[in-house]
C-alpha cells in the first residue's frame, strides 16, 4: 500500500509545468523545507532563502554541487546538491526567486460571540 502511494505522489509530480511548479516539486522531494521551511522562511539558524537573487542562488547551488562552500555550516549541502543537474538547479533558483507564499483559504473564525453570564 505504501509503494502504490508513494508511486502515485512521484507520478503526479512527475508532471509538472513551468520551472516555478518543478522547482517547487524539486525542494520538497529533497526536503529542503526540513531546514528552510516550507515557505522558505528559513528554520532556526538556516536561511531564508525566499525571493533570493536567481543568479545568486544558481551560483551557490553550483558551488555546492562541485563540493565547495564557504564555512563548516554550508557543508551540509553538499549532499543535497551533488547529483543535481543543471536543470534541476534552474528550476530551484527559480521557485526560490519567484516564490509567492499561498495563503490558506481556512482562517480561524474570531467572530464568536458569547451571549449570557459566562456562568456554569
Amino acid at each position: 500500500m505504501r509503494f502504490i502511494f508513494l508511486f502515485l505522489l512521484f507520478f503526479s509530480f512527475s508532471h509538472a509545468k513551468t520551472a516555478y511548479e518543478s522547482g517547487k516539486i524539486l525542494y520538497m522531494q529533497k526536503g529542503c523545507y526540513s531546514c528552510h521551511g516550507t515557505k522558505l522562511e528559513g528554520v532556526h539558524k538556516y536561511p531564508y532563502l525566499a525571493n533570493r537573487a536567481k543568479g545568486y542562488m544558481i551560483y551557490k547551488l553550483k558551488q555546492f554541487r562541485s563540493k565547495i562552500s564557504d564555512n563548516q555550516q554550508q557543508e551540509m549541502m553538499i549532499p543535497f546538491a551533488v547529483d543535481l543537474s543543471d536543470d534541476d538547479i534552474e528550476n530551484l533558483a527559480t521557485y526560490i526567486n519567484e516564490f509567492v507564499a499561498q495563503e490558506s483559504s481556512e482562517k480561524y473564525d474570531d467572530s464568536y460571540q458569547i451571549h449570557g453570564d459566562g456562568g456554569s
